[in-house]
């Protein structure tokens, strides 16, 4: 047989260039003529096995192509270990010649020593090779989902209670709802006044004192009984369902009189929650509901912060509401999580508004024009010393409409959904309710703070929620001729 290739001097072997498993021209032949580097591929080579072992690669009858790279990985680890065992056998064949002519049988035992001692490592290195597939496997897995679901964030759980077959239908209220508006702004009121009038305040509204103040203003000087309920707007919703509760029955206690509520933001949820769940105790007191810019659906804000895998794993944010909400205001971040799609979707499997409530639900959409940083709202009120008979006030003015802006853009950019900052619209529609959507951009603090660059030509904040009150007593008009006509 003709010599092709030669690994070291007096030891020429042939090459058959059919089959490709003795001879490879360039770096492996320069790794087999060196015995450390040659140990040195061998380790690569099977690391590089193990590796792609760990790696979700199709099977080998899918594609010839990778019959090849792993037919080409295998043979080349074994021509690496075959010229290794090679060269050691030539270097030392004297030495072994010796030892076989003087004592034959220990040569034979110190072989089969060597072999089962070999067997046993394969066999180990086998069991090892499996176990790293199956954790390599599971923690590819596992990053890819997690970043499946940063990547994903809650595009999958927006408007979820549309695409949910068994929540009741919505109605389209606008246009009722502006021609309303439009007769109050005229002067023409209809809200009755045997009714109570409760405004049920959003997160962090303890440590906002106007919050709802002008809107209370309002309703009074229009001869309304109007009250703004005194709940730990940082607590749980369930917590809160039970105060609300509470306040209803005491205000129709002393009265006599059906409650007719407005819930803004986390009120408006903790409200439907209250009603929800103790119904059969409050049907006789409760007029009806309206929520304004409520996340009912869930917030995708809270759901990011919160979610594992989202933006708080990465900037600390979860951290830092937990510090907020538990240390400096004293609340519970369990007020936070209750509006995270996971909760919701929970709590509305368990609990359902009744079908006879009248509700009404208002939602807007966020500017998010250059002219909004400039928006500054009116929170409270700092009384300064007084030179004189009357006390002077100075504004606690914050850049709220600037944030709005911010997060609402962030949403849109992120989920292409339309929010006024904090909820979006499709979360805000509440099943089975009549549905006002203004084409006027509105951003979630707006209904109950004033501000300074408000328009004067357009409804205030106080009037919009007349507006919204008047069309729930018409609900209810409208729900009780109905049933007085099935019961006929």
């Amino acid at each position: 047989m003709g010599s092709r290739g030669s690994r070291g001097r007096g030891s020429d072997w042939e090459w058959d260039w059919a089959t490709g498993r003795e001879y490879r021209p360039g770096l492996p032949q320069l790794f087999t003529s060196v015995p450390t580097l040659s140990e040195a591929a061998s380790y690569l080579a099977e690391s590089t096995s193990i590796f792609t072992r760990c790696l979700p690669v199709r099977s080998l009858s899918e594609d010839d192509d990778d019959q090849e790279m792993l037919s080409f990985i295998s043979e080349e680890a074994r021509h690496i270990t075959s010229g290794r065992n090679s060269s050691s056998s030539g270097r030392f064949s004297s030495v072994q010649s010796v030892e076989t002519t003087l004592d034959a049988p220990e040569v034979h035992g110190r072989i089969a020593t060597v072999s089962t001692a070999e067997s046993s490592q394969n066999h180990n290195t086998l069991v090892l090779s499996n176990t790293i597939n199956t954790s390599g496997s599971s923690i590819f897995q596992g990053l890819i989902e997690k970043v499946r679901k940063t990547v994903r964030g809650s595009a999958d759980d927006i408007g979820w209670l549309q695409r949910d077959p068994d929540m009741p239908p919505v109605e389209d209220g606008t246009e009722r709802f502006t021609e309303i508006l439009d007769d109050i702004r005229h002067g023409l009121h209809g809200l009755p006044n045997h009714l109570i009038y409760l405004l049920v305040p959003g997160l962090f509204s303890n440590h906002g004192p106007l919050y709802f103040v002008n809107t209370k203003t309002s309703f009074s000087k229009l001869g309304l009984t109007c009250h703004i309920a005194k709940i730990h707007s940082e607590a749980s919703v369930e917590k809160n369902a039970r105060e609300i509760k509470e306040y209803i029955e005491e205000l129709h206690w002393g009265s006599k009189k059906k409650v007719l509520i407005l819930g803004h933001s986390k009120g408006g949820v903790d409200t439907a929650a209250a009603l929800s769940m103790y119904w059969d105790e409050l049907k006789d007191k409760v007029a009806g509901l309206a929520l304004a810019q409520s996340p009912y659906g869930g917030s995708p804000i809270a759901s990011d912060i919160l979610r594992e895998g989202q933006i708080g794993d990465y900037v600390n944010i979860r951290k830092l509401m937990e510090i907020l909400i538990c240390k400096v205001i004293k609340g519970d971040l369990q007020a936070l999580e209750d509006l995270t799609y996971e909760k919701r979707k929970d709590f509305l499997k368990k609990y359902k508004l009744p079908e006879e409530l009248p509700i009404v639900s208002f939602h807007t959409e966020a500017s998010i024009s250059p002219a909004v940083l400039a928006t500054l709202s009116r929170v409270a009120h700092a009384e300064l010393p007084t030179f004189g008979e009357q006390p002077a006030t100075l504004p606690v003015m914050i850049p709220l409409g600037a944030a709005m802006a911010a997060c609402a853009q962030l949403l849109q950019m992120r989920y292409g959904e339309k929010s006024d900052g904090l909820v979006t619209r499709r979360d805000a529609d509440v099943p089975g309710s009549v549905v006002v959507r203004p084409k006027r951009k509105l951003d979630h603090a707006w209904m109950v703070y004033s501000s300074l660059s408000d328009d004067p030509s357009e409804a205030s904040a106080s009037q919009v929620c007349q507006a919204l009150l008047t069309l729930l007593v018409e609900v209810g008009h409208k729900k009780e001729l109905d049933s007085e006509k099935l019961n006929v």
